[in-house]
């Protein structure tokens, strides 16, 4: 198990905001940020350095990336409501020091990947934002959300990008595994498009995906190769959504605990 309930109190305690009042989710599915909304600027200095330190949280706690990221995109001349999002996140800390990862023993050597992408979801440019979720057996190891380079055209291609780079993440692990005569076989990824899927499996370039960046196809090699299986889930069943948008708190807490995320007292 790891946590940092430790530096989870102190960093409350840094930004004054003991008495403030507990929330959950970190950030609400209504909220929209954009870079200038009309509202007031706030000191940048003290802005960076809270976003600096949520972002060294996040790399244990996997439930506050998504809104650590969309609030460290306006570190530039950030706005009231820019700070008050970021206090929110504290604010949901507040609710939750005793959050961990939890690693159980006894573990299998399936290697499990989650891909997805919401299409056009930041305002700002109108890129997609992906995410993904690793896990080696139950155990979450890595994750990421980040911007696609491009603008994708579809949803179909948006997710297929990402289920390349999920790919990529979990190939490198099982190359790794390797090198201690692990074999974990078959790699799975869960995608929620069925078109992206049906890309995927399509060995022939037709006119619609001919326009996708030829290394995205690296997925639909290993396919035919039957290194991967391409699996679909439903949305609500897709774990890596909490990397990509604001959820509602019943949905939140439901992917929380399918990321490995439990309460520790």
């Amino acid at each position: 198990m790891t946590h940092q309930q430790k530096y989870v109190k102190e960093l409350i305690k840094r930004f004054g905001m003991e008495s403030a009042k507990p929330i959950d989710p970190p950030i609400s599915p209504s909220t929209r940020l954009v870079i200038d909304d009309g509202n007031p600027s706030v000191e940048e200095k003290s802005y960076r350095g809270m976003i600096g330190l949520l972002l060294y949280l996040s790399t244990s706690r996997p439930d506050i990336v998504f809104s650590v990221s969309l609030c460290a995109h306006f570190q530039s001349k950030p706005k009231e409501t820019h700070l008050k999002a970021v206090k929110r996140i504290l604010r949901y800390l507040k609710h939750t020091p005793d959050i961990a990862l939890w690693y159980p023993r006894g573990c299998k050597f399936d290697l499990i990947g989650y891909a997805h992408a919401d299409y056009t979801g930041f305002l700002v440019n109108r890129k997609s934002t992906s995410s993904m979720a690793h896990f080696l057996g139950p155990c979450l190891v890595s994750w990421t959300t980040k911007e696609q380079y491009s603008v994708a055209m579809s949803t179909a291609e948006a997710r297929y990008v990402v289920a390349t780079s999920c790919f990529a993440q979990l190939f490198w692990i099982r190359q790794q595994l390797k090198d201690f005569s692990i074999d974990t076989g078959c790699i799975y990824i869960f995608c929620d498009s069925t078109g992206a899927i049906n890309i995927a499996k399509n060995p022939c370039q037709h006119n619609k995906t001919k326009y996708i960046d030829i290394r995205h196809h690296f997925l639909r090699d290993n396919v035919e190769k039957g290194l991967i299986s391409m699996n679909f889930c439903a949305t609500n069943t897709q774990i890596a959504d909490i990397y990509t948008k604001a959820l509602s708190r019943e949905q939140f807490e439901k992917n929380r605990l399918e990321l490995g995320l439990i309460t520790t007292t």
